[in-house]
């Protein structure tokens, strides 16, 4: 029987996906763990592994091919002693028959962090596609065998899994969002609730205006169109969604920063030369974001109640800090994560962000590396911005926007000196921390900063 490779989720808030390049063509044999192929997300250009073996009968998506969903056919594989040639063939008449092949969904690396990621991100464990009903008692459950094997390792029952694949197959992504869910999925399912009362329709939600709308505002010809790129749409989204669900409030803060930059300087004049094949260069060279990634965590760590995330059913207590760090890229952003921030010395974090910043602008963090985290610092001070209000990212619950550090008139004991001053807002998810502690925290920060010397013990 032929076997669907499909386009992968390769995060859980991923719908669509370039199919960037084919790494194998019709007639070559695969076998799992074999890289077929690579697919670029809004963030990250990625190789995806084939989990199957067999011989690539029809590649169905062309290279180059933009926005191919999720769960989309994108090759198909002739198991062994198959013919190629008759496997492609049927694949086209497939609808005509009683079964629908087999899908297999292709492997992309690190499936645990998305796992990991639907669990934290409850929006995310929700299976996508069709959104077929489980099975009823007496019905064939259509699976994928990949699926089937980690249903049965879990002990879930992939008959009461819903599934998101073509027809309704259950395919890998659902049986863990399923698992994510808290293994709703599992054998014994809990009798159906006695049915209430219907609510009141509410208003119809106000909808933003058409393309069409908006174009007829402006006189033709006196405007170009660019379409949205996969990352353009996803940073939409997702700050459409922070917005709407997340309740923001704001605090700020002034933090003076003039001990911190002289313990900069210090440090990094005493930096050890290491021989690189440039020649001999300083084996760290810290920056004042540096010393704010750690100063946050730190202050999270100090602070423990405000390094949490917001769940409907529970809330999660992180027990690192784990400092997201916002970087420009070409077309967007995206937020490298400094994991145990909280842990590391200054020297760690700043060559750490170095590698993470650059890797992030060639598009080659891997999903691990920018999914997650407790909460992030978004830093405009380097453009000269005095103070702004940041979006939370979910499942952070804050995010701390910093301003540029500038020299400012400050009264002392009645008296008027110069000072370099930094202002700092930090943005809270009322649900998960409030005013009080949203201020602790700040404060907390605040003294870190005034008085660098406790990052270094």
């Amino acid at each position: 029987m032929p076997i669907n490779i499909t386009m992968p989720a390769l995060s859980p808030t991923m719908e669509e996906g370039n199919l960037a390049k084919w790494l194998v063509k019709e007639g070559d044999k695969v076998s799992p763990g074999d890289v077929i192929a690579e697919i670029e997300t809004d963030k990250a250009t990625m190789e995806v592994e084939a989990v199957d073996e067999g011989t690539v009968a029809k590649l169905v998506v062309p290279a180059g091919t933009e926005g191919v969903k999720v769960n989309a056919v994108i090759a198909i594989l002739a198991a062994e002693g198959e013919d190629a040639g008759a496997a492609a063939k049927g694949s086209e008449a497939a609808p005509a028959k009683a079964e629908a092949p087999k899908t297999v969904a292709a492997e992309a690396p690190k499936a645990e962090t998305a796992k990991a990621e639907a669990v934290a991100t409850p929006a995310a464990s929700k299976p996508a596609g069709n959104g077929a009903a489980p099975a009823t008692a007496g019905e064939r459950t259509f699976a994928s065998p990949l699926a089937r094997r980690i249903a049965k390792d879990a002990g879930v029952d992939v008959a009461a899994v819903a599934g998101s694949g073509p027809h309704g197959r259950v395919v890998k992504a659902d049986v863990e969002a399923a698992i994510a869910d808290g293994g709703v999925a599992k054998a014994a399912a809990a009798p159906a609730a006695a049915p209430v009362a219907a609510a009141p329709a509410a208003a119809p939600a106000a909808k933003p205006m058409s393309d069409e709308a908006v174009l007829k505002l402006f006189e033709q010809g006196s405007y170009d169109l660019v379409p949205h790129d996969n990352m353009r749409k996803t940073i939409a989204r997702r700050l459409v969604e922070a917005k709407s669900t997340i309740p923001h409030f704001y605090l700020t803060l002034d933090c003076e920063l003039d001990a911190l930059l002289k313990l900069r300087s210090e440090l990094n004049a005493a930096a050890p030369m290491r021989k690189t094949e440039k020649g001999d260069v300083p084996a760290y060279k810290l920056s004042v974001n540096d010393m704010i990634i750690k100063a946050m965590a730190q202050a999270l760590v100090a602070v423990p109640d405000a390094n949490a995330s917001w769940t409907d059913s529970a809330m999660v207590k992180h027990r690192h800090a784990d400092v997201g760090v916002a970087v420009s890229i070409p077309g967007g952003l995206i937020t490298p994560i400094v994991r145990k921030a909280d842990q590391k010395t200054l020297s760690v974090i700043s060559n750490e962000m170095k590698d993470l910043a650059k890797r992030a602008r060639d598009r080659k963090l891997k999903p691990e590396e920018y999914q997650g985290g407790t909460t992030a610092v978004s830093n405009l001070g380097m453009f000269g911005i005095k103070d702004f209000a940041a979006v939370i990212n979910p499942p952070h619950a804050t995010i701390l926007a910093v301003g540029a550090g500038e020299e400012r008139a400050v009264v002392k004991g009645g008296e008027i000196r110069i000072a370099t001053v930094m202002s700092v807002t930090l943005s809270t998810d009322h649900r998960a921390v409030d005013g009080a502690l949203g201020a602790e925290l700040l404060g907390a920060f605040k003294r870190i900063i005034e008085n660098p010397m406790t990052m270094l013990v």
